[in-house]
């Protein structure tokens, strides 16, 4: 969780390293090997993630977050297995986000705005409703 309760973007349970003990600076416990860069969002009026950079999952931690997430069944997927069985190698990721920084620079409130892609049909819904143009 972060500071305001809300959970960092819980779109990447298989991804980025979100359970492991850490200790700030000033010595308060916290959770997550993580360094995404985030912004303050004028139009959402929330956080922004401008980058993914982090550790990424290990066996353990992948199991732990997939049973926070509510996402388990993603422990029988070819990705998920290489990882629980160790066949690919562990790892550091990171990257500025172009569509998400194009996204802050141009005062958007949806990915969508920026980058065509397939959203699900209650999500082009609701941005339909609150005059949110997304691409298509």
């Amino acid at each position: 969780m972060l500071k305001d309760g809300y959970p960092h973007e819980m779109r990447a349970a298989d991804y980025d390293d979100w359970v492991t003990p850490t200790t700030s600076d000033d010595g308060k416990p916290m959770h997550g090997l993580n360094g995404d860069i985030l912004v303050w969002n004028p139009v959402t009026k929330r956080r922004h993630e401008l980058s993914s950079m982090g550790i990424r999952v290990t066996k353990e931690t992948l199991k732990q977050q997939l049973e926070i997430s509510g996402q388990l069944d993603f422990l029988k997927l070819p990705y998920h297995q290489a990882i629980l069985k160790d066949e690919i190698p562990l790892s550091v990721g990171g990257g500025i986000g172009q569509s998400r920084t194009v996204m802050y620079l141009l005062r958007k409130a949806h990915l969508g705005e920026v980058s065509v892609t397939v959203w699900p049909n209650e999500l082009n819904r609701i941005c339909e409703e609150k005059n949110i143009h997304v691409l298509k």
